[in-house]
């Protein structure tokens, strides 16, 4: 349990249900066990209620919950999560967990009526995009009706950026999400809010010139552990950034209670941890702080 008088927000989160873990490929076990040295025995699943247990025991009040478009179906290794599975999470513990419209740009306007649907009447409170699992980089002009959307529903949309890993063996993804990308999309819709998430390694300087250029750029600090974060990136945080970085943690790429460690060991002043912890975030999401 936090020691501090607030809890945090987690912004980065997979829902891992058995029922959840029913819609994902069989490619999970090597990747999530071996490549991102994830717990062994994850992909038996994470009940809503162990998620819960675990969030809590690092003092974390809300999970953003990802229904992750991860690729065209019929391709090897995609897969698209229901938003009815989220929906049905967050529906059974509300003010715990908040539901994130993953998106397949090759859904067209189908695609951006359903993440319409999802936000309209199931309460999702933003959406999502791998740019890399449709060899898609984030200013290409498919992509472009999801964020006019966006636009007119008032919410944020997260994106990986950075490289991205080879998930599935028979589907290698290129790494289209470089940060520089994200410069002509802020600059066409100012009042976007675009959150590049996975930090942006090994491109991370130049997520961090995006985030000090455009007023509606944001990073997500998850999927990288806190304890190897480049120094720029923690000095970033640390100063001028200290309004422009939102905590994840990727679940279960890592852990809860040791993520939240290793970004105590930071020693970050009290005000610069609340912000990246949870005050960010809920003014990003328009959330009570």
């Amino acid at each position: 349990m936090s020691e501090h008088d607030y809890k945090a927000i987690d912004a980065v989160v997979n829902i891992w249900t058995e029922e959840a873990l029913s819609h994902r490929p069989n490619w999970g076990e090597k990747f999530f066990e071996g490549k991102v040295k994830a717990k062994t025995g994850i992909m038996a699943g994470v009940s809503l209620e162990q998620m819960l247990a675990q969030m809590d025991e690092a003092g974390i009040e809300k999970a953003f919950l990802v229904a992750a478009h991860s690729g065209r179906p019929g391709l090897p290794g995609c897969y698209h999560m229901p938003y009815e599975v989220v929906a049905r999470a967050c529906q059974a513990h509300p003010g715990r967990f908040y539901g994130l419209a993953g998106i397949d740009p090759f859904d067209g306007m189908d695609g951006v009526r359903a993440m319409e649907e999802a936000v309209r009447d199931m309460g999702f409170i933003g959406a999502h995009l791998y740019p890399h699992w449709f060899e898609l980089a984030p200013d290409h002009a498919k992509y472009y009706p999801f964020y006019a959307k966006c636009v007119e529903l008032g919410v944020p949309i997260q994106m990986q950026v950075g490289q991205s890993l080879l998930y599935a063996k028979d589907f290698p993804c290129r790494s289209v999400g470089q940060p520089i990308t994200l410069d002509a999309v802020a600059c066409d819709f100012p009042e976007l809010k675009l959150i590049g998430i996975h930090v942006g390694i090994p491109w991370h300087e130049e997520m961090i010139a995006m985030a000090w250029k455009h007023p509606n750029v944001y990073i997500g600090c998850d999927a990288h552990r806190p304890k190897y974060w480049p120094e720029s990136f923690t000095h970033y945080i640390k100063s001028y950034g200290q309004d422009k970085v939102i905590f994840g943690t990727d679940f279960p790429v890592l852990p809860f209670k040791r993520t939240v460690d290793d970004i105590d060991a930071l020693g970050l002043k009290p005000e610069v941890r609340r912000k990246l912890m949870r005050g960010n975030t809920a003014r990003i999401y328009g959330l009570k702080d």
